[in-house]
């Protein structure tokens, strides 16, 4: 099967690559080939003949989605309409990669694949409207939510294991009240090289399983990498001034993949297993 990927260089794009290409033709699509938001977005995805295309590319700094609200729904609303527009002319199923961030995070337990999308930032919101675009445009679809992840060089491990190098003056500060799914790229990847040969179409929550904070996430990487002795100050995200306003607790459950036989590992075992890689 030709498989084009968006954002194919990019942390979650570059791993699909990877563990798909070792069964299908990929076809990679990233900036030098494919603008989205661009008028041309939709020739050149028909131009690849594609059998499926995998959707990761996206505006995915939400400081920056605050401050440019606009260009996030040009890129992660417009730019995925036209990903399904080409998808609908070329008669094959698409799959988008969505977010956590599309709850708004006032939940007491993990959000299920059907419960109220209801986001309270820009980023959610863009890439809920891309959600809403593939719904409006296709039947072969699958969304795709994944959370917090981490894989590639440019992640949020990395930048722990960077401070943890030369910590700041009196220690790591963590946020202990923002809740979520840290998820490895390449179990992502894994589940959805079986996703895409079931043809069970719909929405779906691939996370690695269990709930972290950012602080109990952050002291688990330390700890997994031997830096036990770096100090971490839990903080409150009232503490941590930021452009984007992040959900507060958007662990998500995976019901509809687990059906599947779907099921990724815990998220402490992904660490170690990133970490060990």
């Amino acid at each position: 099967m030709k498989v084009a990927i968006t954002g194919a260089h990019g942390q979650l794009g570059s791993e699909l690559c990877a563990v798909l290409g070792a069964e299908h033709t990929i076809i990679p699509l990233d900036h030098s080939n494919l603008e989205l938001g661009s008028p041309e977005a939709v020739a050149q995805i028909v131009a690849t003949r594609a059998d499926l295309v995998v959707h990761p590319a996206a505006f995915t700094n939400v400081d920056a989605c605050a401050r440019d609200p606009e260009l996030a729904y040009r890129i992660n609303g417009l730019g995925t309409r036209s990903v399904a527009l080409a998808c609908r002319k070329l008669k094959v199923p698409l799959v988008y990669i969505s977010t956590n961030e599309v709850f708004a995070g006032d939940a007491l337990t993990p959000y299920y694949e059907y419960d109220q999308p209801r986001p309270v930032n820009a980023y959610g919101r863009s890439k809920l409207a891309g959600e809403l675009a593939v719904r409006e445009l296709l039947d072969a679809f699958y969304i795709v939510r994944v959370a917090w992840l981490f894989g590639g060089t440019r992640n949020f491990v990395r930048t722990v294991l960077r401070l943890a190098e030369q910590p700041p003056s009196g220690g790591l500060r963590m946020v202990d009240d923002e809740f979520g799914s840290p998820t490895y790229t390449f179990d992502v990847a894994l589940a959805l090289r079986e996703l895409i040969t079931s043809e069970q179409y719909g929405t779906y929550h691939l996370v690695n399983r269990g709930v972290a904070s950012r602080y109990s996430f952050a002291t688990t990487i330390l700890r997994l990498a031997g830096y036990e002795d770096v100090a971490v100050t839990p903080i409150k995200l009232a503490d941590f001034v930021r452009d984007s306003t992040p959900p507060p607790y958007t662990p998500l459950s995976n019901l509809a993949g687990a059906a599947l036989g779907l099921s990724l590992r815990p998220w402490e075992d992904a660490v170690a297993a990133f970490l060990q890689r």
